[in-house]
């Protein structure tokens, strides 16, 4: 999928840009060509795969040959680039989705940005909520800084490649670098400074 679609808004922050998902998967909808299947305000490559009993609310977008199984659930101003796999039980909510990214099964993402073949393995959560507090606002570490986001939903920046293992937890605010090992059963909270 063409994503130079989405590179006026190159200069938003992560949380930014998932802030304003619905808005932006709303403007790149209306420029999509032929080879896309539109019904109101979601659209399928005509190579998409959906199988009988996968959700799909709108605004959204899935690219080319992408898969998305029997009780997948995708909501909320997603944009899925080309060859990406939502296996049974994945959710996604208000995320980008860049090429060859695979959510097993049985995953959470929200409020979210994955790059390029990222891998969530079964039972992978990223979290977007910080539900154990009264302060909601979501904090990443930034240079060893912790920086306020100025919203109380962002997930994750996962960056290309990055592998994150079966029932590993990723809390909200979590930046992680290309080619990033999570490790299975982990929990990653950028916000804890381990000691």
């Amino acid at each position: 999928m063409d994503t130079s679609a989405l590179s006026r808004w190159a200069s938003l922050t992560p949380w930014e840009l998932v802030t304003r998902a619905s808005e932006i998967v709303r403007e790149v909808l209306v420029t999509l060509g032929d080879e896309y299947e539109i019904r109101g305000d979601i659209a399928l490559h005509k190579t998409v795969i959906v199988e009988e009993g996968a959700v799909l609310k709108g605004p959204l977008i899935i690219g080319p040959h992408c898969f998305v199984a029997s009780g997948a659930y995708l909501r909320g101003g997603c944009w899925v680039g080309e060859r990406c796999i939502f296996g049974p039980g994945a959710e996604l909510k208000t995320s980008f989705v860049f090429d060859g990214t695979k959510l097993a099964h049985f995953n959470f993402v929200g409020d979210s940005v994955l790059g390029a073949g990222v891998n969530l393995e079964a039972g992978s959560i990223v979290c977007n909520y910080r539900n154990e507090r009264d302060d909601k606002e979501v904090r990443v570490r930034v240079d060893g800084r912790l920086r306020a986001t100025g919203c109380d939903k962002f997930g994750a920046l996962i960056g290309d490649r990055s592998r994150v293992g079966a029932n590993a937890v990723l809390a909200p605010g979590t930046l992680l670098a290309k080619a990033s090992i999570i490790r299975r059963g982990e929990v990653f909270d950028a916000e804890v400074v381990k000691t």
